[in-house]
């Protein structure tokens, strides 16, 4: 015999009020200062509803009145705004080389900025002492205490899945250590999300950057190593194990052959062509200790040094490659070169451009970053924001008033 369909739950009050509240937060976290009216116009509550819900949100601290001001006809209208001082989040961007770390209230207004080298780090203990210590600069520089913090986004340089495991089968994805989230979160307090760094500088770039109403995007890192970070309709792609957009498939690629990055390229040909005695180039007067900077090789090259706009042409040729296999795999609107190196990457863009054409009928628009270093930070600081609105109702706010 079929069992009987199951009831459906009973919507309680208690719910309700939940849900209404949940509703009257998010419109006005995404606005500025809302009257009662146009509450009730945005959610389709009613007045004692849409009154009633902010009472309860303003005790919460997550909403402030402000003063009505004076009207000629009436009762002026109560006006209502998101508290966005009601908490902080953290944007914490762990490389390799240097650990940065973003203070932002949760209107995404960055507060403090502090950034360690992480040069010579060999352990795990060691790679959280770095991250510990510049977080602690950055909420004493921001005035700000852990019990004020609500999440902290967490940018690493290695593959993590939905679970925020650190996939570590490549020898440069062991640098990271996958319980450092763990001992953040024991040291502070505050929950760490962790996700790759280039999934967060997609992040950035749709949120703050040029990929702004763009749903269809690849973020290529571009620095020492190239990274992507892949989002379809506005949504990253993840993978089974964090896998998806890492490069590793480059060594495949004919004309690229590895995962280095436009920097590595540039620095590691300017120092060869510095080095080398019977090529006349800039370069040789700018290396310090033998080595040229990939900013100099581009620097050479704006004041029409042959060589390094030789090495820029070469380069310009292996990224052409990079971007058409990406645009050919996932079809995306917009590629954007991201990273330390992006704002000298532009000019690469004149000659990327050409070369596309030749490789698929379908070429992306590419464009560089405006978010420069900070792209992976700014992503980690959307990142945290995420989690806090889908859990605003069930965060205890350490601003909340007494």
């Amino acid at each position: 015999m079929a069992k009987p369909p199951a009831t459906p739950p009973t919507a309680t009050p208690t719910m309700l009020r939940r849900v209404n509240a949940g509703k009257v937060l998010g419109v006005l976290n995404h606005a500025q200062v809302m009257t009662g009216t146009s509450l009730i116009e945005a959610t389709g509550l009613t007045r004692a509803t849409v009154h009633a819900v902010c009472n309860d949100l303003i005790s919460m601290g997550w909403v402030v009145e402000l003063d009505p001001g004076r009207t000629s006809v009436g009762r002026p209208s109560r006006r209502f705004e998101f508290n966005g001082r009601a908490g902080y989040v953290l944007g914490i961007d762990i490389g390799a080389a240097k650990t940065t770390v973003l203070v932002s209230d949760l209107r995404g207004e960055t507060v403090a900025k502090a950034g360690r080298s992480a040069a010579g780090v060999k352990t795990a203990g060691e790679r959280t002492g770095i991250v510990h210590a510049t977080v602690v600069e950055a909420l004493t520089s921001a005035g700000i205490s852990d019990a004020q913090v609500l999440a902290a986004g967490a940018g690493v340089a290695a593959p993590v899945d939905r679970d925020g495991n650190i996939l570590v089968d490549d020898e440069f994805w062991r640098r990271f250590d996958s319980g450092l989230a763990a001992r953040l979160t024991e040291l502070h307090g505050w929950p760490v999300l962790l996700e790759n760094d280039a999934n967060l500088a997609a992040l950035g770039e749709h949120w703050r950057g040029e990929a702004r109403n763009v749903d269809d995007l690849v973020v290529l890192l571009a620095g020492e190593r190239f990274g992507s970070g892949l989002m379809d309709s506005g949504r990253l792609l993840h993978g089974s194990r964090g896998g998806a957009g890492e490069m590793v498939f480059l060594k495949l690629l004919e004309g690229v052959g590895d995962t280095h990055g436009i920097a590595r390229i540039a620095r590691e040909e300017g120092t060869r062509a510095a080095a080398d005695p019977s090529v006349p180039t800039a370069l040789t007067e700018l290396a310090a200790d033998g080595e040229v900077t990939a900013e100099q090789v581009f620097s050479a090259a704006a004041a029409g040094d042959k060589v390094a706009l030789g090495i820029l042409e070469d380069i310009a040729a292996r990224t052409a490659r990079v971007v058409a296999t990406l645009g050919i795999l996932f079809n995306p609107e917009l590629v954007v070169l991201g990273g330390a190196v992006a704002e000298a990457a532009a000019a690469l863009l004149p000659d990327l451009d050409k070369q596309l054409a030749g490789y698929t009928s379908t070429p992306p628009r590419v464009a560089v970053s405006s978010l420069g270093d900070a792209i992976v930070s700014v992503g980690a600081v959307r990142h945290a924001l995420n989690y806090v609105e889908q859990n605003a109702l069930d965060l205890e706010l350490g601003c909340r008033p007494s």
